[in-house]
């Protein structure tokens, strides 16, 4: 397919046009026209370029790409040498941050539901973006060590756990990646669980004296699924072939 006709297929399917964001979403860096093999992967780094590169990639398609917001604007050192990597392979790069992660079937948040089987989740009004939080009520209650267990089995990592609760847990809520930041007001909707990517410091705090157990999975972990599902759908509707590349982030 056409480089063109991605980008417009792109920004209908993720709506790019109707979320602010803190960086540009779409193509990032332009290479060939013609469109054949394409590569995706969370993050935008030297091992997954030089990969993709040995598979004589037409396009990288990637969740965490370039240019974010008060990033310095000079092209040295790191950046010079990603970037060159693409512009001398005539390579695309496109990248979607938040419309990834909210897309209501192939983003990061729908994909780890199914990933972690949860049913009937939906997007949890007034925090945030829509969809960048999302809950759902579990079939059975699970203890937070159960739940915590869970995730470690689902995602074939170790979890960060901070366990405070000791009453079962029914009703959970998660935001992939970094998402700590919306702990307050996850436990202020009445949720008994909160699970995103990172810990801060004050995060084991708000979990403690809200009485909410609170995981932190891994950002790199909980966002590999959103880029793999839109990489298979666009394969499927386009008939590319399709690799995803997973460099390993303990992150």
């Amino acid at each position: 397919m056409q480089r063109y006709q991605l980008q417009q297929y792109l920004a209908e399917l993720l709506q790019v046009d109707t979320i602010k964001d803190y960086c540009p979403n779409g193509l990032q860096v332009e290479g060939r026209a013609e469109i054949n093999t394409l590569v995706t992967g969370v993050t935008a780094n030297q091992a997954l370029l030089d990969q993709a590169l040995a598979l004589n990639a037409d396009a990288v398609l990637v969740h965490h790409g370039y240019f974010w917001k008060n990033e310095p604007e000079v092209i040295t050192g790191m950046k010079k040498r990603r970037l060159q990597s693409l512009l001398q392979a005539d390579v695309n790069l496109f990248a979607y941050h938040l419309p990834l992660d909210v897309h209501a079937t192939l983003g990061n948040n729908a994909q780890l539901a199914q990933v972690l089987g949860w049913q009937d989740s939906y997007q949890v009004a007034g925090i945030g973006p829509a969809g960048v939080v999302m809950g759902c009520d579990l079939s059975a209650p699970l203890s937070s060590v159960a739940l915590a267990e869970h995730l470690s089995e689902a995602l074939q990592r170790p979890v960060t756990a901070c366990i405070e609760r000791a009453a079962p847990i029914q009703r959970v809520a998660w935001c992939t990646g970094g998402g700590q930041g919306f702990i307050d007001a996850v436990a202020a909707a009445g949720f008994d669980a909160f699970i995103s990517g990172e810990i801060s410091e004050q995060t084991t705090h708000s979990a403690r004296e809200q009485g909410l157990a609170y995981i932190a999975a891994g950002h790199h972990a909980t966002e590999r699924y959103g880029v793999q599902a839109l990489g298979k759908h666009l394969a499927a509707q386009f008939g590319l072939r399709h690799h995803f590349i997973d460099i390993d982030n303990p992150a």
